[in-house]
C-alpha cells in the first residue's frame, strides 16, 4: 500500500486496492493502470497531463505545435510568410513551448504519477522534439504514427527516460523489439492500439484493414506476451491496451488478456481539465457513432473523426482533389509539420488538406472548420463534461458499485 501511495494520490490508491484491478508497474514505480493518450494539436497540454499525473496516472502531452497555447510565441511567429527562415522560427517556437509545457505539467503533477511526451514519428521535427522533451526532463517518450526504430539512438544520453512505442499488432512488436535489442535497449512498455477503436491517426495501412482480426485485443495481447516469453526477455514489458476503453469492465477484460494498463484519449479530452476549447469538448461529447467517419488522412494513414461540416464538404470533393494531386507545392503554413504530406507532396490517394490548419481550428472550438478526432464508444459520463478525478474514479469502480 505504501508503494502505491508514493506515486498515487492516497484516496485513489485506496480505490485501486478495492477495484480488483492491477496497478501499472513502470521502472520501479507503481501507478494507476490508466494512461491518458497524447492528443494534438494542443488537446493534451500541461493542464490535462499534469492533472492526470497528480492523481497517480500517466499524463501525456502531445508535442505537435504546442506554441498554440502560448500567445507570445504565436505573436512571434505570426505573419512570417514562407521559406526556410519562417520554418526555423516556428520550429524554434514549438521547441520552446515543449520546455514550458513540461515544466508546467511537472508543477501541476506535484511529484506524483508519471509524465510522458507523445511525439508522432511522421512529423518532420520528430527527432528534435524527442531530444528537447528529454532535455526538459520528461519521464517518458511515447511514439506512434510509424515505427520508431531509431528512438533508442535519440535517447542514448537519457538512460533513465522510459521509451514507449505505439504498435497495433504482434508482428510490429516482434520487429521493433528485435531491432531495439541490437541497440541494447528494450521498450519500457508498449501501447497496443486497436485501429478500429481508437481516434485520430490509426495503425493500419488503409481504411479497409481496420477490421482485420490481427488487431483484436483477444489475439494481439496473448500473441505479444507469448513472443516476449519465447524471446527470453527477463524483465516484463507492460502492455497498454488503447482504443475503445470506456469502463472498469473494459480494463478488467484487457488485463485478463495480458495487458497491464489501458490508454484513453477521448474521455480525457472532454474533461474539465482538457486543454481544448469548451466547444471542442461539446462536439466530442455529443457525437454518436452515426456521426463518425473513417477516411485517409493527409499523412496517408486511416483516421477516425466526427463528421463536421468541414469534413463532410471535404469528403464530397476528396476524389476530385486526389485525382488532381500531382506536383509538390510550397507549404502555406511556413513549416513542414509532416515529413510526408499528401497535400504538400502531391500524393494521390492521400488526404488533400492542411491537417495543422484543421486541427488548430478544432482546438479553438471552430465547428465549421475543425477536424475533431474521436474514438469508438459512448463516453463514461455521456455528454457531460466532468473532472479528471471523477473520470478516474469511475474507471476504477465496478459498474454495480458505481
Amino acid at each position: 500500500m505504501s508503494e502505491v501511495a508514493s506515486c498515487v494520490e492516497p484516496a485513489l490508491a485506496e480505490l485501486l486496492e478495492r477495484s480488483g484491478l492491477s496497478a501499472l508497474r513502470l521502472r520501479g514505480r507503481r501507478l494507476l493502470p490508466i494512461v491518458q493518450g497524447g492528443m494534438g494539436v494542443g488537446v493534451s497540454a500541461h493542464r490535462l497531463a499534469g492533472s492526470v499525473a497528480a492523481l497517480g496516472g500517466v499524463g501525456t502531452l502531445s508535442s505537435v505545435d504546442l506554441r498554440r497555447h502560448h500567445p507570445d510565441l504565436m505573436d512571434r511567429t505570426r505573419g512570417l510568410g514562407s521559406g526556410e527562415a519562417a520554418k526555423q522560427a516556428i520550429d524554434a517556437a514549438n521547441l520552446e513551448a515543449i520546455d514550458r509545457e513540461v515544466a508546467a505539467a511537472r508543477k501541476c503533477s506535484a511529484g506524483r504519477g508519471l509524465l510522458a511526451m507523445n511525439v508522432m514519428r511522421a512529423v518532420s521535427q520528430y527527432a528534435a522534439s524527442v531530444k528537447r522533451a528529454l532535455e526538459a526532463g520528461i519521464d517518458a517518450i511515447v511514439v506512434g504514427a510509424g515505427l520508431p526504430l531509431d528512438l533508442p539512438d535519440l535517447a542514448q544520453d537519457h538512460p533513465k527516460a522510459l521509451l514507449i512505442p505505439i504498435l497495433s499488432d504482434s508482428r510490429g512488436v516482434q520487429l521493433l523489439v528485435k531491432k531495439w535489442e541490437r541497440k541494447k535497449r528494450l521498450p519500457d512498455a508498449i501501447v497496443i492500439e486497436h485501429p478500429r477503436l481508437a481516434g485520430g491517426h490509426l495503425g493500419a495501412a488503409k481504411v479497409a484493414d481496420l477490421d482485420d482480426p490481427r488487431f483484436d485485443f483477444e489475439r494481439v495481447l496473448p500473441e505479444t506476451r507469448e513472443f516476449l516469453h519465447k524471446a527470453g526477455i527477463e524483465r516484463e514489458i507492460p502492455l497498454i491496451a488503447a482504443g475503445g476503453i470506456r469502463t472498469h469492465a473494459d480494463i478488467a477484460r484487457v488485463q485478463s488478456l495480458g495487458a497491464s494498463a489501458v490508454q484513453l484519449g477521448t474521455p480525457f479530452a472532454v474533461t474539465e481539465e482538457g486543454d481544448a476549447h469548451p466547444e471542442f469538448k461539446r462536439v466530442l461529447a455529443q457525437a454518436r457513432e452515426e456521426d463518425m467517419v473513417e477516411f485517409t488522412s493527409v499523412a496517408g494513414l486511416p483516421a477516425r473523426a466526427v463528421l463536421t461540416p468541414w469534413l463532410k464538404a471535404y469528403l464530397g470533393i476528396e476524389a476530385k482533389l486526389q485525382a488532381a494531386a500531382r506536383a509538390k507545392r510550397r507549404c502555406t503554413k511556413a513549416f513542414d509539420c509532416l515529413a510526408q504530406c499528401g497535400l504538400r507532396d502531391g500524393r494521390p490517394g492521400w488526404g488533400q488538406f492542411c491537417i495543422d490548419h484543421q486541427l488548430a481550428a478544432a482546438l479553438r472550438g471552430d465547428v465549421k472548420k475543425g477536424l475533431f478526432f474521436r474514438g469508438v464508444g459512448a463516453l463514461p459520463f455521456g455528454d457531460q463534461i466532468r473532472s479528471v478525478r471523477e473520470l478516474i474514479e469511475r474507471l476504477l469502480t465496478p459498474a454495480a458499485a458505481a
